[in-house]
């Protein structure tokens, strides 16, 4: 051990019997072979150990635990389930995983005023059943809604297959409890929103853990809809799927969900899920509209009218609720369903103008053909929110670069055209680059005195969202490139 490790695993080992004395013996992981799970999240190119995971029940935990790791010079990695895609949890620097995953009390549901209070550890499912008696729903519904926190949808603003309709999370979020670094606790807005003022809450949305650790959240909860309609519309070219959308918005219909699936994906979900979509297709519409029953036939009807304008092939219209309940469940478990065609892939997600579709997904699918990838697309057509799918081997070294590769050509285009670096996964480390790209230096430099205002010597979640001077970041090998 070198002159300059020594100290450093003198401050590490202290830490943990701190940590200890805290938490309980099973209050913290730092066994190297258990934190082998804990290296990555959904986006699996990028890994790299923490130190170790600690797991808080409660606020004053993690009030603690951050006066620790502040004291020791150990950074924080804010982690709700591991759901992410975007490498936002990964140890670029050594620190601690701080987890949310045992604080998971709903400590209080509002009906009368349509408000939650809840642990950043609740999954969002387990809110949506809590409240289902009541007529009343959170409507941010990720396709992980089964596994994904809320203080991680917080985290990274996470929209969701009603995102068109209901919008993205911080348009649900009332308010939050965060800690700051130095282990002081904050409530920004409350059951009520935010007060006069600048609205902190939103300002927390979608930082990722940059700014804070989020530990409880006041959740808008809106009454469910009334009546349902739901749609398939398949088409035989992709190009005519797309157009159909950018067609709907442009006649002012807004469904409450619309969802594109590729010829290649409808394969995939039929051979997993047996709907009995047809396998010759080579796209399909899922479209629901929701509301008073007074209009829905109306608007399903200038829907179908659209569709066969640009040739749709079949339309199968119903309100059968548990014929919709597979379809959705099906959509939900798309991602998941790849796994039975390819043993790795990696999920882009960029957001576009609707009426670029037609172009943009023709010119993901040249980008992955000239870089010798299979892909599919399942992805948030409404909201022009793309999830180009490429399919891989991570044990193959020159596929995970040709990947990256493509990954990069494919955000940067969509930025060309007017799009956005990200539409609802977050940026992490995946998409640092990219920042550059989107934003100007001015813009970068605003955000950054942002995060110094309240976060010094690199704290909280380093080396995620904000690109850096001088700083490259090997994503197949996180630790390699960052300056010490």
């Amino acid at each position: 051990m070198n002159a300059t490790a020594e100290p450093f695993a003198t401050e590490v080992q202290q830490a943990f019997a701190q940590l200890r004395t805290l938490l309980g013996p099973g209050g913290i992981i730092a066994d190297p072979d258990e934190l082998v799970v804990y290296e990555c999240d959904g986006f699996t190119i990028p890994r790299a150990r923490p130190l170790a995971v600690v797991f808080p029940t409660h606020t004053q935990h993690v009030s603690e635990i951050l006066k620790i790791l502040s004291r020791h010079h150990l950074a924080v990695l804010p982690r709700g389930s591991g759901t992410g895609l975007c490498g936002g949890i990964v140890a670029v620097t050594p620190g601690v995983q701080v987890s949310t995953a045992r604080m998971k009390t709903i400590h209080q549901i509002d009906v009368r005023n349509r408000w939650a209070l809840v642990d950043a550890g609740v999954l969002n499912l387990r809110l949506s059943d809590a409240i289902a008696d009541a007529q009343l729903h959170f409507a941010p519904d990720p396709s992980s809604q089964r596994a994904s926190t809320i203080g991680g949808n917080v985290a990274t603003n996470a929209g969701g297959l009603h995102t068109l309709k209901y919008g993205v999370t911080v348009n649900h979020i009332l308010g939050v409890e965060v800690v700051l670094a130095d282990g002081s606790i904050h409530v920004l807005g409350g059951p009520h929103g935010h007060d006069i003022g600048p609205d902190f809450t939103g300002l927390i949305c979608g930082t990722e853990g940059t700014l804070a650790l989020i530990t409880r959240v006041w959740c808008r909860l809106i009454p469910k809809p009334r009546a349902f309609r739901t749609a398939l519309a398949i088409f035989d070219s992709t190009q005519h799927c797309c157009q159909t959308v950018a067609d709907l918005i442009a006649a002012g219909i807004i469904p409450a969900a619309l969802e594109m699936m590729d010829g290649a994906m409808i394969r995939i979900v039929e051979d997993a899920f047996h709907l009995g979509f047809p396998r010759s297709a080579q796209a399909l519409l899922l479209i629901e509209v929701d509301g008073p029953e007074i209009g829905l036939e109306e608007d399903m009807n200038h829907i179908e009218q659209l569709a066969r304008k640009n040739n749709a092939t079949d339309i199968q219209r119903g309100s059968d609720p548990a014929r919709r309940d597979a379809l959705w469940s099906a959509r939900r478990r798309a991602f998941a369903a790849i796994g039975r065609v390819s043993p790795s892939y990696c999920t882009q997600d960029a957001c576009i103008p609707r009426s670029k579709l037609p172009m943009v997904i023709a010119k993901i699918a040249e980008i992955c053909t000239r870089h010798h990838l299979q892909i599919t697309n399942v992805f948030h057509a409404g909201d022009g929110n793309v999830h180009p799918v490429l399919m891989y081997d991570e044990n193959d070294p020159a596929a995970v670069q040709r990947t990256l590769e493509a990954s990069g050509e494919i955000l940067r285009f969509c930025i060309s055209v007017g799009g956005t670096v990200t539409g609802e996964h977050g940026v992490g480390i995946e998409k640092l680059p990219y920042m550059r790209d989107m934003f100007s230096p001015d813009d970068l430099h605003a955000m950054h005195r942002i995060r110094r205002a309240l976060v010094t010597d690199d704290q909280m979640n380093p080396f995620k969202v904000l690109p850096r001077d001088g700083v490259t970041i090997d994503l197949e090998h996180p630790q390699r490139h960052v300056p010490q």
